[in-house]
């Protein structure tokens, strides 16, 4: 014969603070697991292989834009001067100067975040040598200060040695782009 047990009585309801206690805890169950299993952190992203130069602060590898992450070098088509005032494309300067360093070389690049373009912003190195760090160090780029601090030294050091940019007269990149938009 077929059993079935019938409530009888109408079921108590949870009293609002009870169902307050009951959601809280359900929150915080999830946001530790979120936690421990890592979900919440910035993941590492390394990319490695021959990259395609786009300008001297942005390269490719396998398809991947890379923005090199705490400097601004100038733009493809700026102008700037030189020491004797003579009129240059300091932007094709410093790709070609970024070009030349890498030659046939395969790169490395680190990082954890993206910026509004989708590029992986990262610090790029060929072999030991941060290449982020040698353009500014150089004079091809310029700290981007607004970002970052890490590459100020390196941008006091080309400056007081007069080197790439600082030899002669430049607008910055951020400010050349915000003038020509």
């Amino acid at each position: 014969m077929f059993y079935q047990k019938y409530r009888t009585e109408p079921r108590k309801r949870k009293s609002a603070f009870a169902r307050g206690i009951s959601e809280l805890l359900a929150l915080l169950m999830v946001a530790a697991l979120i936690l421990l299993s890592g979900f919440g952190e910035a993941q590492a992203e390394t990319l490695e292989g021959r990259p395609y130069v786009t300008d001297a602060d942005t390269v490719r590898i396998s398809g991947e834009r890379i923005r090199l992450e705490g400097i601004d070098a100038p733009e493809t088509n700026q102008r700037c001067k030189d020491a004797s005032g003579k009129s240059y494309r300091c932007g094709l300067v410093s790709t070609a100067a970024l070009k030349t360093k890498i030659g046939h070389g395969t790169i490395r690049c680190k990082g954890t975040k993206r910026d509004r373009y989708g590029r992986l912003l990262g610090i790029c190195y060929l072999g030991d040598i941060d290449l982020n760090g040698w353009l500014v160090r150089n004079g091809y780029a310029l700290a981007y200060k607004r970002y970052s601090k890490r590459y100020v030294p390196q941008e006091i050091q080309a400056q007081k040695d007069s080197l790439g940019l600082w030899a002669g007269e430049f607008m910055p990149p951020w400010q050349w782009r915000k003038n020509t938009r």
